[in-house]
């Protein structure tokens, strides 16, 4: 009897060891403001250099050609910032600017215009979206010295309540966006505009090594379960391949990997070319492009692609905290009994990857299925993107959660930013998520303490 209790306990803290470690053997005991931005704890020293040479192009900025810095010139002419860590701030989570606010960096708006004749529709397999033509894929919002950046970014808000069960009532907020001082001509009548804000960089190495047949089993049971959850796969372009595959970063999913969402930031927030895309973002009514000098062809180079990609494969999530507290557990309970779970899968594993051994075959706990969800009329954008439609988005990993604060001074979250808080966040799931949210709604104040003390645990 004594031997079989004492082999429970085993197994119990070989669970919750496991639990605590979100990332596998990649995660990093680090907390406080510098959480984020720890290397994989199992990444081995000599790989540590390679690590630090990707995080000095990632955090340093970039400036304007010709420049003494050659390796890191050729900003612009139209971009929204002079450095990746200048949004993903210490490797987290971007934010809305307050009301008023001129300052709207860590904010990206997204335009794009219908397809409406068949070679648009063709367009849409490589791009996913058509741009707009005069403003392109995005709003830049800033320009080099002595020009004119596209436009300015205002903010305002629209409030409403939702009201628990027990009366308690919760404020939610969503951003209404517009562009003022337009720079370049008006825009096409048809624009439509998404708000971006940053996602934090922890664990992307970790979802790129889930296999897809996983991400195609979740989609599959989820059709079985016949609950309303029903996710699928974006399928994207992949610039290298020349083809289409599964898409699993970005807020719907519309890149293929980190190699691609990389260049696509440089491309699209800096300003800067790339083997991967190699034109200059300006539309055929910019001149800009034409008339300055470029920082060479291209302007980032295979090397420090290579380098930027290693180091955002090898950023650690951090360990779980507190998952001894009462009310922490009664929360996942609640979580599960929820249907949350049904999304925000909990446990997986990453494929066996020879050229990234420290990011392979781990058991990881990220809380995404990386899978396209409608989540209702309240959170739609109306915009798509590749297969995505205007009210699906790729349901955020939650691991890191937690740390949100203390990282990134706010707790902002949702793909614009609008949730103060992680209760805000839950009320504003619709759709597929619509049954979740109403039996949230239905919890009083001590369980919706438990549940939100167990996602501040993550």
């Amino acid at each position: 009897m004594k031997y079989t209790v004492l082999l429970l306990s085993v197994f119990a803290s070989l669970s919750f060891a496991s639990e605590i470690k979100s990332g596998g053997d990649t995660t990093t005991s680090k907390q406080g403001a510098n959480a984020f931005s720890q290397p994989a704890t199992n990444l081995p020293l000599s790989d540590r250099i390679d690590f630090s040479v990707g995080n000095s192009f990632f955090r340093n900025p970039w400036v304007s050609a010709p420049a003494s810095t050659d390796a890191r010139d050729g900003l612009g002419p139209l971009f929204n910032t002079n450095g990746c860590q200048n949004c993903h701030i210490k490797d987290g989570r971007g934010h809305l600017p307050l009301e008023g606010d001129q300052n709207a960096v860590s904010l990206l708006i997204r335009l794009s215009i219908p397809a409406l004749t068949d070679t648009q529709k063709k367009q849409l397999i490589l791009s996913g979206n058509i741009p707009e033509p005069t403003y392109g894929g995005q709003l830049q919002d800033f320009a080099l010295p002595g020009e004119k950046p596209e436009g300015r970014i205002v903010v305002k808000f629209d409030y409403h309540t939702e009201t628990f069960a027990d009366g308690h009532t919760v404020e939610l907020r969503k951003p209404i966006i517009s562009i003022a001082d337009l720079n370049y001509g008006a825009m096409h009548p048809n624009t439509q505009m998404s708000a971006r804000i940053a996602p934090p960089m922890i664990g992307l190495g970790l979802l790129e090594s889930i296999p897809e047949a996983t991400l195609l089993a979740i989609a599959d049971q989820q059709n079985k379960d016949n609950n309303g959850v029903s996710g699928r796969p974006n399928y994207v372009w992949d610039v290298a391949q020349d083809k289409t595959v599964v898409g699993r970063f970005g807020w719907k999913a519309g890149q293929p990997n980190l190699m691609q969402q990389n260049a696509a930031a440089f491309n699209g927030d800096l300003g800067l070319t790339s083997a991967l895309f190699a034109d200059e973002n300006c539309s055929t009514g910019q001149d800009l492009c034409q008339r300055l000098p470029n920082g060479g062809n291209p302007e980032v180079s295979e090397k420090i692609l290579n380098f930027v990609e290693f180091y955002s494969q090898h950023l650690a999530v951090p360990m779980r905290r507190n998952l001894s507290d009462p009310l922490v557990q009664k929360g996942e309970t609640l979580f599960q009994e929820a249907g949350c779970a049904s999304c925000h899968q909990s446990n997986l594993k990453t494929a066996a990857r020879s050229n990234r051994p420290a990011l392979s075959e781990q058991t990881i706990h990220p809380y995404t299925d990386l899978l396209l969800h409608d989540m209702g009329e309240g959170l739609a954008d109306n915009r798509g993107e590749f297969l995505a439609n205007g009210q699906e988005w790729r349901t955020a990993p939650l691991w890191g959660i937690g740390y949100t604060h203390e990282v990134n001074g706010h707790t902002e979250y949702l793909h614009d930013g609008r949730a103060r808080t992680e209760m805000e966040a839950i009320l504003w799931h619709g759709g597929e998520a619509k049954a979740s949210q109403q039996a949230v709604l239905g919890f009083d104040a001590r369980q919706r303490a438990a549940l939100i003390a167990f996602l501040k645990s993550l």
